[in-house]
């Protein structure tokens, strides 16, 4: 028997800190894991990804059954309870039927082999193990000169338990979570000013796809600002006044800071044990998500990008796999989706126009517009296109990139077939597959052809 308490301890329960646990179980290890927050879920279940995401799927059916009352902005939060609550009891279940122990508390390092864990409901428990994965997660960024104690004043985490039906909000950066949520309140019929601290939104999507998103917000009612940086943030009574360095100054009923996270790995003892750690929190790791302590892994959002769901609960598994084998032979594909849940949404992978055209790649583009396919029209679900980016010469499919209704279902089509070596991925996989008719898939077949026919 080792002297250790556990083989494994896996200091957080999002998805990146459960593959690790259930990989690591698998193995016939003995595992805990500590999470901070009961239950099991980690922020991806109770304040980012889940919440979030069904809140914006209870707005945009309001706006298809074209509801015209105003709505109940805390009303329709608590209406996301019941999803929460589920996907908590199927994780908890996961644990329980794999005998994972749950230790609910705050751990912190005593030395590179034991943990202190200051437990939920009082006391401190010490527990010590062979190998760790630090699966923590991450915050959103509070600038010091923003006070995010005032009501007014909101992250991506406190909007989700606003207890008030605000009438107009000032969003402050225009990543991922600005843009959602700038739909999120639009689709409420809130005010919404947009500030952008650079030039254009989510330059890292296809600006072809990345102006659609931009005409639609505006189309929607969004008040979108670009290249602005606050030199003031004002809260009072009634409101919060924004003073921009460009001389602008917006009032609005709430402030949303969404510009930045911050990863969870202070107070965690990490740099007594010589564990790096950047200015914005996140933990260094190498390719197999070592830390400089060998046998102390990290991964998922306190590691930084791809800061994905879906990434870190791989990230988790091949961690666990190193840590137990000492290799692993896999690693994230190189082509990792993006989904973002604007309405509507947006979905790619692979390369952009800009990025071919940097790299003198010789591509054409195929367009699939949503308006022209059956099953579009038939769901009312127009707005949108699908493209795909593939090269003049081989055909060999480079980039798909898709706006509208379903686009991060839709994406994986594409991203299978990206993913098939040498002759399998062409763009004459879609030309010559039959697809069900009517479907949003479909759009593949279209669009390839619409490509092939620039080319032939």
């Amino acid at each position: 028997m080792s002297s250790y308490d556990y083989d494994i301890i896996v200091i957080g329960s999002g998805p990146g800190g459960e593959g690790a646990a259930m990989k690591s179980v698998k193995e016939s290890k003995r595992v805990a894991v500590v999470e901070q927050t009961p239950p099991v879920g980690g922020n991806c279940t109770y304040r980012t990804t889940i919440p979030s995401k069904t809140l914006r799927h209870a707005i945009q059916q309001l706006a298809e059954n074209r509801y015209n009352r105003p709505v109940d902005y805390p009303a329709l939060l608590a209406s996301t309870m019941p999803v929460l609550e589920q996907q908590a009891a199927l994780r908890r279940t996961y644990y329980e039927r794999n005998e994972v122990d749950i230790l609910y508390g705050r751990a912190s390092f005593l030395d590179p082999n034991t943990v202190e864990v200051a437990l939920t409901h009082g006391g401190v428990e010490q527990y010590t193990a062979s190998g760790f994965i630090v699966a923590s997660g991450s915050r959103p960024y509070h600038p010091p000169d923003v006070d995010f104690s005032h009501p007014r004043v909101l992250d991506s985490d406190t909007v989700l338990a606003l207890k008030d039906n605000p009438r107009s909000i000032c969003i402050y950066g225009a990543g991922v979570i600005g843009c959602e949520y700038a739909s999120i309140f639009r689709g409420l019929r809130i005010k919404v000013n947009l500030i952008n601290t650079r030039d254009r939104l989510l330059s890292f999507l296809d600006d072809e796809i990345v102006d659609a998103l931009a005409y639609h917000l505006r189309e929607q009612g969004v008040l979108i600002r670009h290249g602005e940086t606050y030199d003031s943030i004002e809260p009072d009574d009634r409101g919060v006044r924004v003073y921009l360095q460009s001389g602008k100054q917006i009032y609005t009923d709430y402030f949303l800071w969404a510009n930045g996270r911050t990863g969870n790995s202070d107070n965690m003892g990490l740099e007594r044990i010589g564990v790096e750690i950047n200015e914005r929190g996140a933990i260094r790791v190498d390719a197999d998500y070592r830390t400089s302590q060998p046998h102390i892994y990290a991964v998922g959002d306190v590691v930084g990008y791809p800061s994905l769901a879906s990434a870190g609960y791989d990230q988790g598994r091949f961690a666990a796999t190193h840590l137990i084998f000492g290799l692993c032979e896999y690693h994230l594909v190189e082509n990792i989706p993006t989904g973002i849940y604007t309405i509507p949404e947006i979905s790619s992978v692979g390369a952009t126009e800009r990025e071919l055209t940097t790299s003198k790649t010789p591509y054409e583009v195929g367009h699939a517009f949503f308006r022209h396919l059956a099953r579009a029209q038939i769901t009312g679900h127009t707005t949108g296109m699908l493209k795909i980016l593939f090269h003049r010469e081989t055909l060999q499919i480079l980039g798909i990139h898709c706006f509208g209704a379903q686009a991060s279902e839709i994406i994986h089509i594409g991203q299978a077939i990206m993913s098939q070596q040498d002759a399998g991925n062409t763009l004459l996989y879609f030309v010559n597959t039959t697809f069900n008719y009517p479907t949003m898939a479909e759009a593949y077949r279209v669009a390839a052809l619409n490509g092939l026919n620039r080319v032939r």
